[in-house]
């Protein structure tokens, strides 16, 4: 079975940063991407990031050039680097995998927080 735990979340002022960490277990077949999404109260959910099996990556307007998303495979871990945070960051962010389309996984998410 496979699971996805989410980490690094917090409260913080605008403009600090915070990573944000999806520790993978269980076996998966093939990747096809991983991603980052977040939802704000009253929100749907959106996509933040994401890095594709090919080793591309789509960021969100909102935080091109705030945002980087990367893996390591040994550790088999995604992370998600944000940078000059914003209030408007404030969300859950939840981490995905997607195999196929029904293989999705979804992580219970972590809270983050932005202050101005």
């Amino acid at each position: 079975q496979v699971h996805l735990v989410e980490s690094g979340g917090g409260s913080v002022q605008a403009g600090e940063s915070l990573r944000l960490s999806c520790g993978v277990s269980g076996m998966i077949f093939s990747i096809n991407s991983m991603g980052w999404y977040r939802q704000a109260p009253g929100k749907e959910r959106e996509l933040v990031a994401q890095l594709t099996g090919g080793g591309s990556t789509n960021y969100a307007d909102s935080v091109k050039g705030r945002f980087t998303i990367s893996k390591d495979n040994a550790k088999h871990t995604v992370y998600l680097q944000m940078d000059s945070l914003k209030p408007d960051d404030t969300a859950v962010y939840y981490c995905r995998i997607y195999s196929d389309p029904t293989h999705i996984y979804w992580g219970q998410g972590t809270q983050v927080t932005v202050s101005s």
